[in-house]
């Protein structure tokens, strides 16, 4: 997957028209990608940050059926969700694993509640590859989570959901699109939309940052897939509709492991703001959030707010037997739901996590709405619309039984390296051909010189930000390690890309003002 082909493609070849556009590169896009590619029309989707570079790489990593969901009596989303849930299991077992959760229980009421929930979670679950849950002793509950609250602790409730790694697969699914034949550009956002002579969309205007290029591509439907930012492309069409999203801001912090020393992570079902609360080990540390804060404009780099910060802690601490303090955080990031505007006043926990798919009066067709475990069936339906709208052949979907990039059974065996899955050899190869490229870039992450070079030769990389913040995730684990690892990368990323001295020192001063984004305090150390 390599950015100078996807360029060319787009403006040299100048295919009129293309089957499908579809503008956004999350989660909900780059799975829209896959489907029509893999259907075998032709795709072309454009992104104007990085692939990811939004909501779609600040989630709780988490491949779930969603038991807040069934609390709340929407069965239908469970059922959906956990059957998902499977299914990218069995896709993409290198990125997606079997997660034991345990939800503590303080109150004599708790285990039983809890335990009833569970065992109807492991019925609807059914068939789709995860273990059962069980209730456990006081004293099983302290062997799997050692730093657990202790104190009136009655025992617990044992079950088991999915891990991931959000912007991997990602990247992952952006590979399988190019491999299904699909053209893919980042950092290329889409300036306008063009319509045909009765006022349908039938393209859209693109400019290659890189370059400052624009061209028009025209194609038979156009599929709006960019989240947050719903709105705005509706309105390159419709300038008067009315808002289509509610935007809802989740925060995460990320500690040491020695809060979470074990494999078994910590599910708080319900906080003072009516959400579950998580604590997980992720990456040889601990991840915890989240919030559900309205907010009245997206952004690209949302900014967690002190009251978030402090619920989290506070919740956290109530749990474990060290309470984490903000000098704990070794990092901070948020990311923004695209959640569908409901009546006015209703609080953002309560809005429907189902997709929705609008087909407006130009007809553009948006999708927004949905997470992270159900993108293939968000996809599956877009494209089914997007088809019939646009007139294309009809095809059935293959992508239920479709490999994502990178599929290996045993990628465990690659030690860090096995988020790669079947590429870690390759990665392996370059870290031997270059004794350099085998050193860390910084003692406290496991992350190597290869990796970067790796990210921008195979997987589109361009900026230092792409490479330690979505191709590895050392902004997300360590923002003063990501701080420092800063010019390594750039120089690193400048050889390959045959940039300059200029080039290499904007891009670390660019890189190390967001680190500072990602920490409490003023600055980071180093």
């Amino acid at each position: 997957m390599r950015r100078p082909e996807m360029i060319e493609r787009l403006f040299q070849e100048q295919r009129d028209p293309w089957d499908l556009l579809v503008v956004g590169g999350g989660a909900t896009g780059m799975g829209v990608a896959v489907d029509a590619a893999s259907r075998g029309y032709d795709v072309v989707l454009v992104e104007k940050s990085d692939f990811g570079k939004g909501t779609s790489s600040r989630s709780t990593k988490l491949v779930h059926g969603g038991v807040r969901y069934l609390q709340q009596g929407n069965v239908a989303l469970v059922m959906e969700a956990l059957k998902e849930r499977g299914i990218l299991l069995r896709n993409a077992p290198h990125l997606v694993r079997d997660q034991a959760f345990v939800v503590p229980n303080y109150d004599w009421w708790e285990a039983p509640f809890y335990g009833i929930g569970m065992k109807v979670y492991d019925l609807l679950a059914a068939r789709y590859g995860f273990t059962r849950s069980r209730l456990l002793s006081s004293e099983e509950v302290k062997r799997r989570i050692p730093t657990v609250a202790d104190a009136g602790l009655r025992g617990g409730v044992l079950y088991y959901d999915g891990q991931f790694d959000d912007a991997r697969l990602l990247v992952n699914l952006a590979e399988t699109a190019a491999g299904q034949g699909a053209t893919l550009l980042n950092y290329a956002p889409c300036v306008s939309l063009t319509l045909d002579g009765e006022g349908f969309v039938d393209g859209a205007v693109i400019r290659d940052l890189e370059t400052g290029r624009e061209t028009t591509i025209r194609a038979h439907g156009v599929v709006n897939a960019t989240g947050a930012f719903t709105d705005d492309v509706i309105r390159m069409a419709e300038p008067g509709a009315s808002p289509m999203i509610a935007p809802s801001q989740g925060v995460h912090v990320v500690l040491d492991r020695r809060f979470l020393p074990g494999d078994t992570a910590i599910m708080v079902p319900r906080t003072s703001d009516g959400r579950v609360l998580f604590a997980i080990p992720w990456n040889g540390h601990t991840l915890v959030g989240t919030t559900d804060t309205p907010i009245e404009e997206a952004s690209l780099e949302p900014r967690p707010l002190d009251h978030e910060i402090d619920f989290i802690l506070d919740t956290a601490g109530e749990y474990l037997r060290e309470p984490p303090t903000r000098a704990d955080v070794l990092s901070t990031f948020a990311g923004i739901r695209p959640l569908v505007r409901a009546q006015e006043g209703a609080p953002t926990a309560s809005l429907s996590r189902d997709h929705t798919i609008h087909i407006g009066g130009s007809g553009l067709l948006s999708i927004f709405g949905g997470k992270w475990t159900t993108y293939r069936k968000m996809a599956e339906d877009c494209v089914d619309q997007a088809a019939t709208l646009a007139r294309l052949e009809e095809r059935p979907c293959i992508t239920r039984n479709l490999n994502i990039h990178g599929y290996h059974r045993n990628a465990a065996r690659f030690g860090a390296l096995a988020h790669y899955g079947s590429d870690a050899p390759a990665v392996e190869d370059l870290t031997r051909s270059d004794p350099e490229l085998g050193e860390p870039l910084d003692p406290e992450l496991p992350i190597l010189g290869s990796q970067v070079v790796w990210a921008v030769r195979h997987e589109m990389a361009r900026t230092v930000d792409d490479v330690l913040s979505r191709r590895t995730r050392a902004l997300q684990l360590n923002a003063r390690a990501a701080h420092r690892m800063a010019p390594e990368t750039a120089r690193l990323m400048a050889a390959e890309l045959g940039r300059d001295q200029e080039w290499e020192s904007a891009q670390v001063t660019e890189f190390q003002e967001l680190t500072r984004r990602y920490l409490l305090d003023e600055a980071p150390g180093g």
